[in-house]
């Protein structure tokens, strides 16, 4: 990967000031190296922040610390810093000690909904599974900011497997979404573990992975990582990129990694105000994801956490953004915007109304353009009636996948997989007398 000189630098004052020898690119160096302090932040910037920003420092650190990976660090634009966008998703903000009437602790209830320690089963077919306490850095934005500053930690084995046999145990489950912290602050080995033992489990369809890694830390998607991933299909791996500058050099060899190894790549940014609340911003981002195979899943609206009101944006910024992305741009280029409803009821999707009117015959629709136009419903539909006697229903409901092996003439006898040993020509005599019980 490429080290910029801005990075060598950082490098080189980070080395020399701690005595000890390590390797920029070294992802585990970069955890161990977090800037946590001011002084390190303006010491390794070569800045010097206002005063009143110093004094409030530690007021928010008591509460909500800091801690940046030396690359996050390294993108800050210290030219415009106070608008910059990684600075705000980093550096400490005074308004995150402000809490509003409608602020909670937990908005999505995870902590209401987890039958076991560690895990949240709010949707019938899925759950997830936090399986580390520990984040490359601090993000500002954090929906579980209610846990920065907690004890870095990673879950027990016993901890984790009472998840997988809760899992285990509960046949409607297809999909587990793996989360924290960040599960790539974990081991190969305890990562290579855990999909294992999830693995096994029959009813278990796709596993996923949320990581902000890409982001904040791309050092940790090594070849070895990835060999290991690799054993593990269908996997799908989401990650947060939020602004069109933390595509680096570095995110995107770390994004190629992925892709090449036949992962499904998603992309969930967070709506932040003075961050990327602005259509050209969000296009851009959108168009850089595409380019490097990631899919934009979601846009959210922050959440209603706790130290996060001067995040937030109105909902008509997030339609005002869909607006500027559909129709304009690719299809798949355009995330679905979401609220994650407080109290646990889950993602619901905003969307601009296309919908404008309807009629027994008729629906007026209008597009991105602007153009209204209608839509005939058919006249002679008739609908199916269920009365939930699926062995009558005259709907395929064979719901398996097609049987491609339904060979016939020579190519039967050919195959490996039908023990088929000859063609017998229809109304043959002799098998009709065998059949009738004849001798000779």
């Amino acid at each position: 990967m490429v080290i910029t000189e801005k990075q060598q630098n950082l490098f080189d004052n980070m080395d020399s000031s701690d005595g000890q020898n390590g390797v920029w690119t070294d992802w585990k160096w970069q955890v161990r190296h977090c800037i946590r302090d001011i002084n390190g932040f303006e010491r390794l910037l070569g800045i010097e922040l206002p005063a009143q920003i110093r004094e409030q420092f530690s007021q928010i650190g008591a509460k909500f610390p800091m801690s940046i990976t030396p690359y996050y660090l390294s993108l800050i634009d210290t030219e415009d810093i106070g608008n910059d966008p990684i600075f705000r998703q980093s550096f400490p903000d005074i308004n995150e000690l402000t809490v509003c009437r409608s602020d909670m602790a937990d908005p999505l209830h995870e902590d209401s909904d987890s039958p076991v320690p560690g895990l949240t089963h709010r949707y019938p077919d899925r759950v997830l599974l936090l399986v580390s306490n520990t984040c490359a850095m601090y993000c500002r934005h954090c929906t579980r900011k209610r846990r920065v500053g907690d004890v870095d930690s990673i879950p027990s084995r016993s901890q984790i497997q009472a998840g997988i046999d809760y899992i285990r145990s509960n046949p409607k489950i297809r999909d587990v979404l793996l989360s924290g912290g960040d599960p790539f602050l974990l081991s190969d080995e305890y990562i290579d573990w855990i999909l294992t033992e999830i693995g096994k489990i029959p009813h278990v369809e796709v596993i996923r992975i949320g990581t902000r890694t890409p982001v904040v830390l791309p050092y940790r998607i090594t070849n070895k990582l990835v060999d290991m991933l690799k054993k593990h299909h269908p996997l799908w791996i989401n990650t947060h990129f939020n602004h069109p500058r933390e595509l680096t050099a570095s995110s995107r060899a770390a994004l190629k990694r992925l892709a090449d190894a036949g992962i499904p790549l998603g992309n969930q940014s967070v709506l932040l105000a003075g961050v990327n609340d602005c259509p050209r911003i969000m296009r851009s981002l959108v168009h850089k994801l595409v380019a490097n195979r990631v899919r934009p899943y979601y846009l959210y609206q922050c959440d209603l956490s706790e130290g996060l009101s001067h995040f937030r944006t109105p909902v008509g910024k997030g339609i005002e953004i869909l607006e500027s992305l559909i129709g304009h741009t690719s299809g798949f280029c355009v995330p679905t915007y979401v609220i994650d409803a407080p109290g646990g009821g889950g993602k619901i999707p905003v969307m601009p109304n296309y919908l404008i009117s309807w009629s027994t015959n008729k629906v007026i629709l209008r597009n991105y353009e602007g153009v209204i136009t209608t839509y005939t419903e058919p006249e002679s539909y008739k609908t199916n009636f269920c009365d939930r006697d699926c062995a009558k229903c005259n709907l395929e409901l064979a719901l398996e996948d097609a049987d491609e092996r339904k060979s016939i003439g020579v190519e039967k006898l050919l195959s490996d997989y039908d023990e088929t040993i000859s063609l017998i020509p229809q109304n043959n005599s002799r098998h009709q007398r065998r059949d009738l019980g004849e001798s000779v």
